[in-house]
């Protein structure tokens, strides 16, 4: 039976969810975070660094929505800034040199809308990203752990392969945005959901991602999943060489 796209949004707000910190924790060992965008500034939506992964060295960059009340709105609730989408391009960037392949672990509405991030160049920091990130020699892995909202997760979501948990969503704007904008009505959310087609089937059938990860409740289940996915997907993608890594990442992103 085809699940409903509202409960699947419901789902994906979960609070309860396996986390890019959690995972972090459970699976890369050795972790060292970066911090910083080389411009002054360091968004703490964002957490990047390196680890190991199964003794292969890797960089992780993962939105962070904060468990207490004060550090959601540290974190503007996962809602990455300007220097966010400049950490990340710089610590995959710095991947590429060394050879390292890239997790990009994806929990976020979108990116930061207020007024500051405005003026220090949002929209442009997105752009940078899709442009430069699209064009790293280095295999990329996205998971989308619960919401992929709009630009501000597609920033972290360019690379070779896209997969999501099964009670997630990537859309262009949430559903009671898309409600309010069509209706002038947010409270028909569930409805715009449903012609979204945001959740993992509809999206896997459309080959916009590349593969969905079961989602028991337990969390010792859910990192055994990504971890099977990720040793299994990181090790096909350095099979390849540089030009067919980037012809694959090309072709997969032109038949949309």
């Amino acid at each position: 039976m085809k699940r409903q796209a509202g409960q699947v949004v419901a789902a994906a707000r979960d609070l309860h969810k396996v986390t890019g910190p959690e995972i972090i924790h459970s699976l890369i060992k050795d972790f060292t975070e970066l911090h910083g965008d080389r411009l002054g500034e360091d968004d703490p939506a964002i957490i990047g660094g390196i680890g190991l992964f199964h003794d292969l060295p890797v960089t992780v960059v993962a939105t962070d929505r904060g468990q207490s009340a004060a550090e959601r709105i540290a974190k503007h609730f996962g809602c990455p800034t300007p220097a966010g989408y400049r950490k990340s391009l710089r610590l995959i960037k710095q991947a590429a040199k060394f050879h390292r392949p890239v997790i990009c672990l994806v929990n976020t509405p979108g990116a930061y809308p207020g007024q500051s991030a405005e003026e220090h160049g949002q929209g442009a920091a997105i752009a940078q990203n899709l442009l430069e990130i699209s064009q790293v020699p280095t295999p990329i892995i996205t998971i989308i752990l619960g919401e992929g909202g709009s630009g501000g997760a597609l920033a972290l979501a360019c690379g070779d392969q896209v997969w999501m948990l099964e009670n997630s969503t990537y859309s262009i704007l949430s559903p009671e945005g898309f409600a309010s904008i069509l209706w002038k009505d947010s409270s028909r959310a569930d409805e715009a959901a449903a012609i979204m087609q945001l959740i993992p089937e509809d999206l896997l059938r459309k080959k916009v991602i590349d593969g969905i990860i079961e989602e028991p409740t337990d969390h010792a289940a859910v990192l055994s999943n990504i971890d099977q996915v990720l040793q299994q997907e990181i090790s096909h993608l350095q099979k390849l060489s540089t030009t067919d890594l980037l012809r694959q990442r090309h072709d997969h992103y032109r038949q949309f």
